[in-house]
C-alpha cells in the first residue's frame, strides 16, 4: 500500500504543494505515542494486578489461611459462649447457694464480669484487616480468664468456710456430759434456784446431773482442756475445755480427772468421774457452758445423742425451781 502524500494550497501560486513534515516533528510524534502507550499499560497493569483475574498461587494460600483464620475464631468464639453460659451457673450457684449457705456476701455480677482499665492492652492487634476480629475475641478470653480467677478465689473461700464449719459442728458442745442410762436424774438445771447451804434463791448457772461416784463423764465437743484442778473456788476437781469459736465447759464436782491441761479432746472422751468435792451436798456433775464469755443455758445444746421426746422431759426437769446441789 501505497504511502499517502499530503498537501496544502498555496494562496499565493493558488496551486497544491507537498507537505513534507520535518523530521524532529515525526520522532516528537512517535515519542508521545510510546509515551501514551507506556501509560496505558501500566494503568492496565494496575487495575489487572488487584483484580482477581490475576491472582497468584501466594494470593490464594494467603485468602484460603485468612479464612480458616475466621472460621477458627468463630469456632472460638462459640466455646467462649459455652464456657461462658457454664461459668454463669457456677456463678449463681454460688452466690445463692454455696455463700447463702456459709452465710456469706455474694460476688457482686459488676465485679464478676468488670473489664480492664487503664492503658489500651491491644494495641500491637491494632492496624491490620482483620483486628477487630482479634482485638474483640482477646477481649473476651482475658473476661472469661478473670471470671475464672474470680470464680476460683470464691471457691477457695467457700472450701475453707466449710472446713471452718465442720470444725464449728464439731467443737459446739451438743451431747450431755453423763448417759442417760447412768442418770440418777436431773438435779437442777439453768437459772434461779435455791441454795443448798444457806437457802438462798440464787442464780445457778449450770446444770446438775445425779450419779453415782465414780461415773465416767464425757467432753461435749472438740477442743483443748484449759484447766483440769481446783483452782476455781466452790467447784471442787474440775474441767475447763475451750472448743473454740467463742465456747467454752466447765465440768465440776469431779472424784478425779481422766485428762490434762493441755490436751486435746474430741467430743465423747472420757475426761474425769462424777464425784462430790467443793461446795457439793451429794455426788453429781455441775455442768456449764460458756459461749463469748458469758454463761449460758446448757440445755439448748442437747442435740447430738438425744430423741425429741427425751429433750422435752429434760426440759421439764430442768425448768423446775427446785433446791440445786452445790
Amino acid at each position: 500500500m501505497a504511502k499517502k502524500v499530503k498537501y496544502y494550497f498555496d494562496t499565493e501560486s493558488l496551486a497544491y504543494r507537498k507537505i513534507n513534515p520535518k523530521l524532529s516533528k515525526k520522532l516528537g510524534y512517535i515519542g508521545l505515542f510510546l509515551l501514551a502507550s507506556s501509560l496505558f499499560g501500566f494503568l492496565c497493569f494496575v487495575v489487572l494486578l488487584n483484580s482477581s483475574y490475576l491472582e497468584t498461587p501466594k494470593d490464594r494460600l494467603q485468602a484460603r489461611e485468612i479464612e480458616t483464620m475466621k472460621l477458627r475464631y468463630a469456632i472460638l468464639n462459640k466455646k467462649m459462649d459455652e464456657v461462658a453460659e457454664v461459668l454463669s451457673d457456677v456463678a449463681d450457684r454460688d452466690n445463692n447457694i454455696y455463700r447463702a449457705y456459709f452465710n456469706t456476701a455474694p460476688i457482686p455480677n459488676e465485679q464478676r464480669k468488670a473489664g480492664f482499665g487503664g492503658v489500651n492492652r491491644y494495641k500491637e492487634l491494632e492496624g491490620y484487616n482483620n483486628s477487630e476480629l482479634v482485638i474483640k475475641t482477646s477481649k473476651r478470653v482475658d473476661v472469661i480468664s478473670k471470671e475464672l480467677a474470680i470464680q476460683s478465689k470464691s471457691l477457695d473461700e467457700i472450701l475453707k468456710l466449710a472446713k471452718e464449719k465442720n470444725k464449728l459442728l464439731s467443737a459446739i458442745p451438743a451431747i450431755q456430759p453423763v448417759k442417760n442410762e447412768q442418770l440418777k436424774r436431773i438435779a437442777s438445771g439453768y437459772g434461779y434456784r435455791s441454795d443448798p447451804f444457806t437457802k438462798v434463791r440464787k442464780m445457778h448457772e449450770g446444770m446438775d446431773f445425779t450419779a453415782s461416784t465414780g461415773t465416767p463423764i464425757f467432753a461435749t465437743g472438740d477442743g483443748v482442756v484449759v484447766s483440769a484442778d481446783n483452782s476455781k473456788s466452790g467447784y471442787g476437781n474440775h474441767i475447763e475445755i475451750s472448743h473454740g469459736f467463742g465456747y467454752l465447759t466447765l465440768y465440776g464436782h469431779l472424784s478425779k480427772y481422766k485428762c490434762r491441761s493441755g490436751q486435746r479432746i474430741k467430743r465423747g472422751d472420757i475426761i474425769g468421774y462424777v464425784g462430790s468435792t467443793g461446795r457439793s451436798e451429794a455426788p453429781h456433775l455441775h455442768y456449764e457452758v460458756h459461749k463469748d464469755g458469758k454463761v449460758v443455758n446448757p440445755i439448748n445444746f442437747y442435740y447430738g445423742n438425744i430423741s425429741a421426746a427425751e429433750y422435752t422431759a429434760i426440759s421439764k426437769l430442768a425448768n423446775q425451781e427446785n433446791q440445786s446441789l452445790d
